[in-house]
C-alpha cells in the first residue's frame, strides 16, 4: 500500500500547481520592487532573495527522492525535474544581477572578482556546473545521454555543497539561514546513504502495509 496524501484534483494537476507556485518567490520580488519593498539597497535585496530561493528551490530538488521512499508516492517524481530549473532559473537570475547590476560587464573585474573572492568562486563553479543540468533536462537528451545522463547528473550533490558554501562564506555576521541549509543538506545525504534508504523501505512497509 502507498500514501496518497492529496486529493486526486491536486494529483491531477500537479505539475500547474507547483509550477505556479515556484513562481511566487519572484512575483512576491517584483511586487515589493514595484512598492519599494527592497530596502535601501534594492539590487543587493534581489541578489540575496534570487540566490536563496535557487539554493531552496535545489534543496527541495534533493528531498524528492527520500520523500517518495519514505511514502511510496511515486507521482511526486513528476516535479523534480521542473524544481531543479526553477533553482537554476533563480540561481541564474542571481547570477545575471552580479554580472550586470553588481559589474556592468567589466570583465577584468569579473575575473578578479572570481579569482579573490572564495565565496564568488564557489558560487560561480557551482552555477557553470549547474548550466549542463539544466541544459540536458529535456526527454530527448535524457534518452540520447542513457546512463551518462544519470552520472552527470550526480553532480547535483557538489552544486548543492558549492551553494552552501557560497552562501556561508558571503554572510559576516548572522549565519543563521547558511547554516540552517547546511544542516537540510545533511540531512538529505544522509538520507541517500545505504543504511538510510534501507532503514525507510523499512519504515514505509511497517507502517503501510495492509
Amino acid at each position: 500500500m502507498t500514501f496518497q496524501p492529496v486529493s486526486t484534483f491536486f494529483i491531477a494537476r500537479l505539475k500547474p500547481i507547483v509550477f505556479v507556485l515556484a513562481l511566487l518567490p519572484l512575483l512576491w520580488m517584483v511586487w515589493d520592487a514595484w512598492h519599494g519593498g527592497l530596502g535601501a539597497n534594492p539590487v543587493e535585496a534581489i541578489t540575496h532573495r534570487t540566490g536563496s530561493w535557487g539554493l531552496r528551490f535545489l534543496l527541495l530538488t534533493l528531498a524528492i527522492t527520500p520523500f517518495r521512499r519514505l511514502t511510496g508516492w511515486s507521482r511526486i517524481l513528476r516535479v523534480r525535474r521542473m524544481l531543479g530549473l526553477y533553482a537554476f532559473f533563480y540561481v541564474s537570475i542571481h547570477f545575471a544581477i552580479w554580472l550586470i547590476l553588481d559589474h556592468f560587464f567589466d570583465w577584468q573585474e569579473i575575473v578578479t572578482d572570481i579569482i579573490k573572492r572564495p565565496y564568488i568562486t564557489v558560487g560561480f563553479v557551482a552555477f557553470v556546473l549547474l548550466v549542463p543540468l539544466a541544459i540536458t533536462s529535456t526527454d530527448a537528451m535524457i534518452r540520447r545521454l542513457g546512463r551518462r545522463w544519470r552520472q552527470l547528473h550526480q553532480a547535483v550533490y557538489l552544486i548543492a555543497v558549492l551553494g552552501v558554501l557560497h552562501f556561508l562564506w558571503l554572510v559576516k555576521a548572522d549565519w543563521r539561514e547558511p547554516v540552517v541549509y547546511g544542516l537540510v543538506l545533511i540531512g538529505l545525504l544522509t538520507l541517500r546513504t545505504p543504511a538510510m534508504v534501507a532503514r525507510m523501505e523499512r519504515w514505509r512497509n511497517g507502517v503501510f502495509a495492509n
